[in-house]
């Protein structure tokens, strides 16, 4: 069976692990944010691969932590 090319609203609400509620969900859409979004009726259906694209644009990305050899690490001593 292949991926689904849309999700419904429970189904976006799975694939973020119940982190979106469906009220965030509709706030999003009445303010034009968030993920896009196709209306069919009443339906209102997420494409995955929009899904896709908005996950990689909310990425956070971070520096490599630089490690250093054991022998060059400074410790502060603590004096109370």
């Amino acid at each position: 069976m292949s991926a689904p090319l849309y999700l419904t609203l429970d189904e976006v609400i799975k694939r973020y692990r119940n982190q979106i509620s469906e009220g965030t969900l509709r706030n999003w859409r009445s303010k034009r944010i968030g993920p896009s979004f196709i209306k069919i009726g009443k339906a209102v259906l997420y494409p995955v691969i929009e899904l896709d694209r908005w996950d990689r644009s909310n990425l956070i990305l971070c520096q490599r932590t630089r490690h250093l050899p054991f022998d060059t690490v400074e410790t502060e001593t603590c004096e109370m």
